[in-house]
């Protein structure tokens, strides 16, 4: 992974995402380096979800960071979501049930039933990633948000939760209001290579299959 971390660097052979000054977990590095060397995102603004680092990624068409910043997740680790969850009611759902999924997303700014402006990420599991909801103080949104503890961001129902300040300046600029995207959220328990069909980078710039991570 030694070449990867030459972020911004390009070549005829080679493109890497550029993290900027942030230092990413390994399946971020290689899932957003994979999306800018394949082309994958289409020259579309992306987003990586880490699940495992409770953080959230976002980058121009070009694969430069706009900005990250920590996310509120599903309550419950899983990388699948229960068929027909997303038109049951919020009251029936489990605490097990409470996953947000991984995979490939074609996202784009929509505006939720009561006006607010979101990213819907799934439309089928209603998944999307929006400001944070801190309106049960009991469920201390704004204090997981802030905490160091990827763990303590596990609460939501599924959804995407990331701090106002950030959805507006950054996902809203990203994703302009039709607008679409790519959003990769990285599972809990598979492999990323798996879910995505993702490679390694070697240091000529050749893709090569990722290790087991």
């Amino acid at each position: 992974m030694a070449a990867l971390v030459l972020l911004g660097a390009a070549s005829a052979t080679a493109q890497y995402a550029d993290f900027g000054s942030e230092q990413p977990g390994a399946d971020a590095l290689h899932v957003a380096n994979w999306a800018v060397h394949s082309a994958d995102h289409r020259a579309m603004p992306f987003v990586i979800v880490d699940k495992r680092d409770s953080r959230v990624f976002v980058f121009d068409g070009r694969g430069r960071l706009l900005g990250a910043a920590p996310a509120l997740l599903g309550l419950a680790q899983g990388d699948h979501s229960v068929p027909g969850i997303g038109s049951r009611k919020m009251s029936t759902i489990r605490p097990e049930e409470r996953t947000t999924p991984a995979g490939r997303f074609v996202a784009s700014m929509e505006r939720s039933l009561q006006g607010d402006e979101i990213l819907w990420v799934d439309y089928d599991t209603a998944v999307a990633l929006h400001r944070v909801i801190a309106t049960v103080p009991k469920e201390r949104r704004l204090q997981r948000l802030a905490s160091q503890t990827p763990a303590d961001r596990r609460i939501t129902y599924g959804c995407i939760n990331v701090p106002v300040k950030f959805f507006e300046q950054v996902v809203m600029q990203a994703f302009k209001e039709g607008g679409s995207g790519i959003v990769y959220v990285l599972p809990d328990t598979l492999k990323s290579a798996e879910v995505f069909g993702s490679y390694d980078i070697d240091e000529n710039g050749a893709p090569r299959p990722a290790p087991p991570r």
